[in-house]
């Protein structure tokens, strides 16, 4: 791998057979993938970074890459290649059918409106010709209903349960928008009203979502029983029209400082602001777009506010010093670049994993701490530990 770099980064490394052996006596085997081991060694030896890119992995023999084979029952090869993940893909389609057969006896459902199932198992195990296979059931929104289905990984039956148990509480819970206009003072109403992330109600709906996943996470997380979906039930009932009222209120703020940053991005641009405009719109986007309330979540709606209001604090210095702020810039951006790396990197099953999607907050709070230092932040805050954190996340 070390011979297959372009020379003028390979020359960093010679003699290759030394560095592959210093290599080999500090990498701790298993604990990274192979790439992301070498990488970091071979800076912390030398101090130079490899790009993921420049990994030349088509040079290295087939006899040193691994094969992999997937069999059935009968021990007949379905596929087998040098690619895990494109070979999980094209027999994604044939693991659900035999997830599915294996949950025959009647746990896979659908058209449900109640919770008629008695306890919903965790985890649900069956052989199959000689071989151990385990499902995962969870319920699963089909928004005006919801089903029962199985799954492959923890992971994927997590992130059903959780919008599959959203969904049925939803649906036996008398909507909260009736006391949402009788609660909400008129300009928190013109705020939501005058929202251009599409319809109102859309938007009323995200507010209501991001209430419930409150709610049940304050309970305790998702459930498995029908005596304990009674107590959530009530629970949620009791609680969702005030919790709706607050989210809404603290919405509508958020709404409110994107519009007056619209307006300021309106209009003649000064060349020399550019570029700065042009990355804190890329920002906003990211931020604030239809459906955010439920995907940034209840905790995290005052940081957004804080990002919104350190951006207006950017726009306030920005013209007196360009060439401060584009250096400062310039620094979020290569930390940008290098978590859009390891974001790709990252398997689909460890996307919703905590210490995974906090690296992305973790910029923002660079972005604060460069831009808007008088707002504060929860923790300190350099580019440098934001790149830390992406190595320490074992992938």
């Amino acid at each position: 791998m070390i011979k297959s770099l372009p020379k003028p980064l390979r020359r960093n490394f010679v003699p290759a057979p030394n560095y592959a052996q210093a290599f080999l006596g500090r990498a701790t085997p298993l604990e990274r993938g192979l790439l992301e081991s070498l990488e970091r060694e071979l800076r912390l030896m030398t101090g130079v970074t490899v790009p993921r890119e420049e990994w030349q992995w088509e040079q290295v023999p087939d006899h040193l890459k691994m094969t992999f084979r997937v069999i059935d029952e009968k021990n007949h090869t379905l596929r087998e290649g040098k690619d895990l993940a494109a070979l999980k893909t094209q027999l994604k389609e044939k693991v659900q059918q035999t997830l599915s057969a294996v949950a025959d006896d009647g746990l896979e459902q659908q058209g449900l409106h109640i919770w008629s199932f008695g306890t919903l198992p965790e985890r649900y195990e069956q052989k199959r010709g000689g071989y151990s296979v385990k499902a995962y059931p969870a319920l699963v929104d089909e928004k005006e209903s919801v089903a029962i289905r199985v799954f492959d990984t923890p992971e994927q039956q997590q992130h059903a349960m959780r919008h599959g148990l959203r969904r049925l509480l939803l649906l036996n819970i008398p909507s909260p928008i009736k006391y949402l206009h009788e609660k909400l003072p008129n300009k928190a109403k013109l705020g939501l009203y005058f929202n251009p992330y599409g319809k109102v109600l859309d938007l009323i709906d995200d507010c209501i979502a991001c209430g419930v996943d409150k709610l049940v996470a304050q309970a305790g997380g998702v459930v498995w029983e029908e005596a304990a979906f009674q107590q959530l039930h009530e629970k949620v009932r009791a609680d969702l029209n005030e919790t709706v009222v607050d989210i809404a209120k603290q919405v509508e703020q958020i709404l409110t400082t994107v519009f007056a940053i619209n307006k300021r991005l309106k209009g003649r641009v000064d060349m020399a602001l550019a570029l700065a405009l042009s990355d804190i719109k890329a920002q906003l986007s990211g931020l604030v777009y239809r459906g955010f309330v439920t995907d940034v979540g209840w905790q995290r709606l005052p940081d957004v506010l804080r990002y919104l209001q350190a951006i207006e604090r950017r726009l306030e210095k920005l013209a007196q010093d360009v060439h401060r702020d584009r250096a400062q810039m310039l620094k979020v951006e290569q930390v940008q670049q290098a978590w859009q790396q390891w974001w790709h990197k990252v398997p689909e099953a460890q996307l919703d994993d905590d210490n995974v999607k906090n690296i992305r907050w973790m910029i923002e709070e660079l972005r604060v701490s460069y831009f808007a230092q008088q707002l504060g932040t929860p923790y300190t805050i350099s580019d440098k530990l934001v790149l830390q954190a992406m190595e320490q996340v074992v992938l």
